[in-house]
């Protein structure tokens, strides 16, 4: 019986440009991108990869899964890792049951998968019960840019590069119009709002979203938990809703499911693996779509390409369109013309590249 001998963390940041080098009214905000590896090595020597979402609270995160997790887990079995998951969720409940305790667990929790597989010699989509596609789609996802020039044109740059799907992370209605004439009919547009809507904004543009022709709106308005009038305002204006990047647990996505059309659990924050195999499992009993969040280049974006091969109603993955300094992986899986080819080494198949952890590791 393995046991867990230690848990490490490294954090990486790496730099990124966004496609746009023309005139802009705005300065670019986000430029980088934090990545918290967790390294967990067994009494027997096999080491395991994981995630920890980390994007503006890498400390925090990086502080959970040492103080909080470590002193727990070190000599601990995990072969029952359903069991294991609800006694650290059971112990860990007084400093939150989401957001950062289950961020931690999560990078934790997919680098025992990792393990696991590994000892079996499978990938983890056949060690999950079996390997049902080689590949998945994936769309571009951009990030903000504020104007109607950039976003017009990084469109373009993204269709250019083979993507029929693209989502924008805008708020306002010009830059939304902008990449929809930009892209035209043949392309599949979304927008992710970021919760910036009040109530009043998301009931006057989501009926302009859909004469866009928009695909989903993605998280309209604060707080994203408020269910029933997402419900109301998908089914008052005729726009579906995507939501669930923020929410941790199977538990939290109970209202989710019934209140969107697209699910969208992210598995570096929901609670790992296991986790989102059971939201996947309740989306696809209530006839909803499985849609992951997913811009990630370490053990996340592995991870969910693992959990596509396993799950055929997974719909597409997010991929974040971006060019940065280097991957965090080694073998970057990227998509080509919008598709991803899937991995199938042993475990979620992740190497960080030893650029990352040369140039890019830091200290905080």
């Amino acid at each position: 019986m393995s046991k867990i001998a230690e848990i490490e963390t490294i954090l990486i940041d790496i730099p990124f440009d966004d496609f746009y080098d023309g005139p802009r009214n705005k300065p670019r905000g986000w430029v980088q991108r934090d990545t918290l590896l967790v390294k967990v090595t067994t009494d027997d020597g096999i080491i395991g990869w994981g995630e920890s979402f980390a994007y503006a609270c890498r400390t925090a995160s990086r502080a959970a899964v040492m103080d909080m997790f470590r002193p727990r887990l070190i000599g601990q079995s995990f072969d029952d890792m359903a069991a294991l998951s609800r006694e650290m969720q059971r112990q860990l409940h007084i400093q939150g049951r989401y957001g950062i305790t289950i961020f931690a667990w999560s990078g934790i929790e997919m680098a025992l998968w990792d393990v696991k597989a590994k000892r079996e010699g499978v990938s983890l989509a056949r060690l999950l019960g079996g390997r049902n596609r080689d590949s998945v789609p994936a769309y571009a996802s951009l990030v903000r840019y504020g104007e109607s020039l950039p976003v017009a044109r990084v469109t373009e740059t993204a269709m250019a590069r083979g993507f029929s799907d693209v989502k924008l992370h805008e708020i306002a209605y010009d830059c939304i119009a902008a990449a929809r004439e930009a892209g035209g009919s043949q392309l599949r547009l979304t927008t992710d709002v970021n919760c910036n809507w009040s109530l009043d904004q998301a009931h006057d543009l989501l009926p302009r979203m859909k004469a866009l022709d928009l695909y989903w709106v993605e998280e309209p308005i604060f707080p994203p938990e408020d269910f029933r009038t997402l419900a109301a305002l998908e089914r008052e204006n005729g726009v579906a809703l995507a939501t669930g990047e923020n929410a941790c647990t199977a538990f939290q996505f109970r209202e989710i499911i019934p209140a969107v059309t697209f699910v969208q659990p992210s598995v570096t924050k929901i609670g790992g693996i296991l986790e989102f195999m059971a939201v996947a499992d309740a989306t696809l009993q209530a006839g909803k779509v499985l849609m992951p969040h997913c811009p990630y280049s370490g053990p996340g974006w592995w991870a969910s390409l693992q959990l596509a091969a396993a799950l055929p109603h997974v719909g597409m993955l997010e991929h974040l369109f971006i060019a940065p300094k280097c991957w965090v992986g080694a073998d970057m899986p990227l998509p080509k013309d919008g598709i991803v080819a899937i991995p199938d080494e042993p475990g979620l198949g992740f190497t960080p590249d030893p650029r990352a952890l040369r140039d890019f590791s830091v200290q905080d």
